[in-house]
Formats: C-alpha cells, structure tokens, sequence
C-alpha cells in the first residue's frame, strides 16, 4: 500500500467491543452473572473506550441478558470508559436509567422483512417505538446510537439498496440519535460496496456519527474494514474472540473478532488506546467459560503451543 493510502487513514480508531452483548445474547450455554462481570472488566482493563455491556430487553425474549441490572451493578467502571446498553422501548428505557446507563442503543434495519421477523414490527414502526426512548435520553442528557442492520443484505431479501439504508439513517437521525452503526448482519459485504454506501451516506451524515459493524462470514470482514478506514471512517464495532453472530444467517461465523481488528489497526500505525494482549486474556477467560475456542484467528496464532 502507498504512503498516499496509509497516510489518509484515520491517525486514531474507536474501537465500539459488544462481545458482551451482541456476542452473548444468542449464547445456548447459560453464562452467569458473575462470569459476565467478570468478563466485562476485563475488557475494561483492556482499555476499550466503548463497551456494549447488555440489553435491557424482555428476558422472555433474550433470557441469556435477563440479569442486565445485575450486570450493571455489578461491573467496575473504568474511568475513560463509556458503557452502553441495547433498549427497545420506554420500559427497557426507565430500567437502562435505573441502572445508571448514560449511553443506549437501539435497533432497526434497512429491510422490511428483517426487522419484522427480527422485532415483530416495520421499520416505521421501529422508529416510533425509538421516539419515546430519544425523548427520555435526550431529558436524562443520555447519548443514543442507532444500529442499521442488514445494510448490505438480508437473510430474506437478499441485495439491500445503498438509498434503503439512507433513509433510515435519515429518519434515525430525524429522530434524534448522536451516532449510527451500519451493519453487514450477515456478512455479505465487500469493499467495493463498503465504498460506494459510505459515499453516499457521508453526502448526508457527519462522517464522525458514522460506525461500522462487519461480520466475517465470508471472510470479508477486514477487508471492508480497511476499505472504511480509506473513506475516513474512525468508528469499528468488534466482539472479543469473534463470539457471536446473527441467528438468521445461515453459516454465520460470527462477528468480525476484536482482536484481528486490532491486529490490523495497530498494524497500520492506528491509535486505539487497547491493549490486544488483554484482549487476548478477555478471550482466554470466556473460553473457559463457554468451553470453546473462540473464532479470532489472532487468538489462535497467539495461544498456540
């Protein structure tokens, strides 16, 4: 790659970790409380400025983080440190509050048929669901970050249409949201796509309210990451150990792994502020946890014998 190239690059990278919660939240295997704070502190140890750390949803619908609260309470909260929570609707909304959270997000897609089989509703009927949440964030000074999924395919769908994902990014920010996560639930995405849906999204959004959120289920995961990283984007979402994925995604591998995230970034001579080997040890932790070896590549190039 040309210094050209390697000098526009962002100088510095948010690194957004929700192993926590989008890793944990289809887990079969049930994970206590107590290894769940566990794990979340060593990732704060690691140095993450953002860390996804559960979901106040119905615990009918995601019994895995029906103990949210608990969580929160429980975790040491590192000063440097935000720490953010998945909420559907008011009522998850007034426990996120409860719990101390100043950071939340919500969730929505660019494909009709998704969002209804994945929250029962349409996407307009996911943005007035939000409003309620907005209004209650924005009198309680707390930030919001909205999720785009299926940004660049859908498991029912198929292709998604770049001007399908702006408008929804357009009514997100309509309604209110500081920052949006663009993701390839399902891991269809590659480069040239990568480019040509951030172009158009950086002609109507600030390119600093701007994350990406790559799965690697076709091994094409940091490939759109430096693809992004040429367009100027400075936000990656990740999840320690690659742990995760989308349920309705068949052959899904996961999400794209914190620690081949880092790999690269840091490789590049980009700035994160975490610490890969702690992340490592984060890994180490929940595989011993779940009883499987974690999907991150570097994880396994680092603890082989």
């Amino acid at each position: 790659m040309s210094n050209a190239l390697l000098s526009s690059l962002p100088q510095r990278v948010t690194v957004v970790e929700v192993g926590p919660r989008d890793g944990l939240q289809n887990e079969a295997g049930v994970v206590t409380t107590a290894d769940k704070i566990r794990f979340i502190d060593l990732l704060s140890a690691a140095g993450f400025p953002v860390i996804e750390a559960t979901s106040f949803v119905s615990p009918k619908a995601v019994p895995q983080l029906a103990d949210a609260s608990e969580v929160m309470a429980g975790i040491t909260k590192r000063p440097g440190t935000r720490y953010s929570a998945l909420v559907p609707n008011a009522k998850g909304m007034e426990r996120a509050l409860a719990a101390g959270l100043r950071e939340v997000a919500v969730f929505t897609g660019a494909s009709e048929t998704f969002v209804q089989h994945n929250i029962n509703t349409t996407i307009a009927g996911s943005i007035e669901n939000f409003r309620p949440v907005v209004e209650m964030a924005r009198g309680a000074g707390v930030r919001v970050r909205g999720y785009v999924s299926t940004a660049f395919g859908c498991p029912y769908e198929g292709a998604v249409a770049p001007d399908a994902v702006l408008r929804v990014c357009e009514m997100l920010l309509d309604l209110g949201v500081d920052e949006l996560s663009i993701g390839d639930t399902i891991g269809v995405g590659t480069p040239n796509q990568v480019v040509e849906l951030t172009a158009l999204l950086t002609s109507r959004v600030p390119l600093d309210r701007l994350a990406m959120h790559f799965h690697d289920t076709r091994g094409t995961a940091l490939a759109n990451v430096l693809a992004a990283l040429q367009m100027g984007i400075s936000i990656f979402d990740s999840s320690t150990g690659g742990l995760g994925g989308c349920p309705y995604a068949p052959g899904a591998s996961g999400n794209l792994a914190t620690e081949d995230l880092l790999y690269l970034l840091h490789g590049l001579g980009i700035e994160t502020g975490v610490n890969l080997d702690a992340v490592v040890e984060a890994s180490r932790f929940l595989a011993g946890v779940r009883g499987k070896a974690p999907a991150s590549r570097y994880y396994a190039a680092a603890t082989a014998v």
